[in-house]
């Protein structure tokens, strides 16, 4: 079997802000298999589309620039450590060459799946979990309207949900690190939602604190400790993401666990996090730590610590099968981040529905990942700057 073509699709649908970069990757044997590399943000999906463009269209034999056409799309791990070397080579990785190489290895997982006629959960053993539990997101930011949601997600069977109480104030901040302050009514404004939300769907719900990395170390700290009577389940990026030590000072000062690993861009970046014990729940995303080859050496690497994984989604819905396909197969699966009212605009882009359930996730038997792009609704909603 040979690769013939990478099929590339920027999409930015009419009333969502973002954009989402879907491939899929032909074969000499009618098989295709499909892929997400979205990089939300700045345009970070035009960026990592023309890369893959190039590394399609790209001609010349020397200077490393192999194409993945006419190569053997059944050999994943070649194909992973050929393109994450080629690209590595001017001293940097993370974000957009993992993006991209994790784009293409979902969709060549897809293919060996496809052709040996199994989902991709049963390529690896087999499943050592039926189906994906899920944690989704508190949609408003004031206390009362907050709570009132938050009663409904349990009502439809959510038993875990997220928010960022502080985005108010912080949002303005969320891609552009400012000093790392919150003024005390931002940060009592935030406090107050957390709070409400507790008493309105007890104790046994889990609510996850999403920082986005907003914050110095001091007021890191002094948040999380305000939040520990409200028994919260994860603080998640309290910091920047690119000082370890920062971290560290936050973690051996605060009693509640840290989630970290949205961006964290491969096995590589992950093994201080564990070796320094600074986390206790890691969110690598499958669309920018390297795909499902790499998210299963992740969780792999975490179980010898007892870590559990929950895979971090901020994109498509071929993000969050293949997060759901790879974690059902490992013993240390948390839950499957997904934005649930984001559902109805996922499922435009794919032939079969997400299929959920309670709280749950549930993926088909059918081969590979089960779905296959809507190309005819992707074709209709092009990214401007795509064009």
């Amino acid at each position: 079997m040979k690769i013939t073509d990478i099929k590339i699709w920027v999409t930015r649908p009419e009333e969502q802000d973002r954009s989402y970069l879907f491939l899929r990757i032909d074969t000499d044997e009618g098989i295709s298999g499909v892929g997400e590399a979205t990089c939300s943000g700045g345009g970070g999906s035009v960026v990592v589309g023309n890369m893959l463009r190039f590394l399609r269209d790209s001609k010349l034999k020397y200077d490393f620039r192999d194409s993945l056409i006419g190569e053997n799309p059944e050999d994943i791990d070649r194909l992973w450590h050929k393109i994450f070397r080629r690209f590595t080579g001017g001293g940097g990785y993370g974000g957009f060459v993992t993006t991209l190489l994790s784009g293409i290895d979902i969709a060549l997982w897809d293919i060996k799946g496809k052709t040996l006629g199994k989902p991709i959960y049963q390529l690896f053993g087999g499943p050592m979990w039926d189906n994906a539990l899920l944690y989704t997101h508190v949609g408003p930011r004031e206390p009362e309207a907050a709570a009132q949601h938050a009663k409904s997600l349990v009502a439809e069977g959510y038993t875990a949900m997220k928010l960022d109480p502080f985005s108010p104030e912080m949002g303005q901040y969320h891609r552009n690190y400012g000093r790392g302050t919150i003024s005390p009514a931002g940060a009592a404004h935030g406090v107050d939602t957390v709070a409400a939300i507790r008493e309105a769907v007890g104790p046994g719900i889990e609510i996850l604190i999403d920082c986005h990395g907003n914050f110095n170390v001091p007021t890191a700290i002094n948040i999380a400790r305000r939040l520990e009577p409200y028994d919260i389940g994860w603080f998640e990026e309290p910091v920047q993401p690119d000082s370890n030590e920062a971290l560290r000072h936050v973690k051996e000062s605060v009693s509640v666990p840290i989630c970290v690993g949205e961006r964290l861009y491969s096995r590589f970046d992950f093994v201080p996090i564990l070796q320094g014990r600074l986390a206790e729940y890691l969110m690598p995303d499958i669309l920018w730590s390297g795909g499902i080859s790499e998210m299963r050496k992740i969780a792999n690497m975490a179980e010898a610590y007892y870590i559990p994984v929950s895979p971090h989604d901020a994109s498509g819905p071929i993000n969050i099968l293949a997060g759901a396909h790879t974690m059902m197969t490992v013993p240390n699966f948390y839950r499957v981040e997904l934005i649930s009212s984001w559902i109805p605009q996922l499922n435009k882009f794919i032939s079969h529905p997400l299929d959920i359930r309670d709280g749950v996730l549930h993926p088909s038997d059918r081969p590979g990942l089960g779905v296959e792009l809507d190309v005819e609704y992707l074709d209709a909603h092009p990214d401007p700057d795509w064009n």
